[in-house]
């Protein structure tokens, strides 16, 4: 299958790993954090790490946007489906995360809550179509690979004056949330390069991320999903580290461009405005780092409709997430991981989500293997 077995091909990714053992300086430590959560979970997958030699060490970063939203967003959620008795449309990973004191979707709709789970926002366009007396909020959530979609059945909902139709919007964007995490870090540097994230960069292209470089002087290279990718990403960047600079490369030339999905990006203009401030689980509140939508299309904006008010609500004590999340700490580094926080019983959303770095630990087995060592 061409794009896709090629890229998993093992003999070829043990060529890769001989050749960045050949080069990687015996007594320098690098630190590379891939952004994305679906790279934390291919690493973890196709155990990456154990091809790498022992100084090279990778950090998994904030790009799951289930992950980084805050309890207090999710929580406004619970309580418009049970106080506003509308029909919630939510992807599944959203409805078993925590929200305030524990609290998640499921059981609000064990409570009585009315939610439908969903594999697109087109489902939740053909329910509202479907019942036309009931009010039908899609749970919008992700980074700016999702945020076109949305976009799109933003603008059909008014072009067929779907009124039981409105978005309850949670997109965040990529660039502010690495400003962000290279602010906190000293001139040094915690992290060394970045490996940059796939399916947000079809749409923003690689133009971008130039600050990381420019102004941080941290090489980045755009990476896709396959091993072969993330291997070949990590190649580039100990090239670059080792002589001293600091560009963004795309690795990814399959998919991603400089100047990305133009007319995705008009689509997202349209629809979407700059949010002054967002706050995310880990990072605290960013400034320009959300979207909200347009008042030229107020009438299908959840939070224009319900008049959903902000909640602060903090997350479990023990949950390290907000630490995975900066790259602090690795899963196994929380106490309750893999104990009292499981998929079944999870305390925090990085157990939860499709991406998150601590499911993708315990359903690949890293943790077991780490406390073997």
């Amino acid at each position: 299958m061409k794009y896709l077995d090629e890229f998993r091909d093992g003999e070829r990714a043990r060529g890769i790993a001989a050749r960045i053992r050949q080069e990687v300086e015996p007594n320098r430590r690098y630190a590379l954090m891939e952004f994305c959560g679906g790279h934390t979970h291919a690493i973890c997958r196709y155990g990456i790490e154990d091809l790498l030699p022992d100084n090279v060490r990778l950090i998994h970063g904030p790009g799951c946007p289930v992950c980084v939203l805050p309890s207090g967003r999710l929580q406004a959620a619970i309580d418009l489906v049970e106080r506003e008795r509308v029909i919630l449309c939510s992807y599944g990973d959203l409805l078993r995360v925590p929200g305030a004191q524990g609290d998640t979707l499921l059981k609000a709709r064990a409570r009585g809550a009315e939610l439908r789970m969903v594999y697109s926002i087109n489902d939740a366009l053909d329910l509202a179509r479907a019942q036309p007396d009931r009010q039908m909020v899609f749970f919008a959530i992700g980074f700016e690979t999702t945020t076109p979609p949305t976009a799109v059945a933003i603008r059909q909902a008014r072009r067929e004056g779907l009124g039981n139709f409105s978005v309850y919007c949670n997109h965040v964007l990529t660039p502010p949330a690495l400003r962000a995490l290279l602010a906190t870090q000293p001139a040094t540097g915690v992290v060394d390069g970045f490996i940059g994230p796939a399916h947000v960069s079809t749409i923003i292209g690689s133009q971008p991320y130039a600050f990381v470089a420019t102004d941080h002087h941290r090489p980045l290279v755009i990476a896709g999903f396959e091993p072969l990718d993330v291997l070949q990403a990590i190649s580039m960047l100990i090239r670059q580290i080792n002589a001293g600079r600091a560009e963004v490369e795309n690795e990814y030339t399959r998919a991603v461009s400089a100047e990305g999905n133009r007319k995705a990006q008009r689509l997202m203009a349209e629809v979407f405005a700059l949010r002054s401030t967002f706050e995310w689980r880990g990072l605290g509140w960013l400034p320009d780092s959300a979207l909200a939508i347009r008042p030229e299309f107020a009438e299908w904006d959840a939070e224009n409709r319900f008049a959903i008010p902000p909640i602060q609500a903090t997350d479990h004590k023990a949950c390290a997430c907000g630490e995975v999340l900066r790259g602090i700490k690795h899963p196994e580094d929380c106490k309750v991981f893999g104990t009292a926080c499981t998929p079944d019983h999870p305390l925090g959303s990085c157990m939860v989500s499709a991406e998150g770095a601590c499911a993708a630990y315990y359903h690949y087995g890293r943790f077991r293997q780490a406390a073997a060592s």
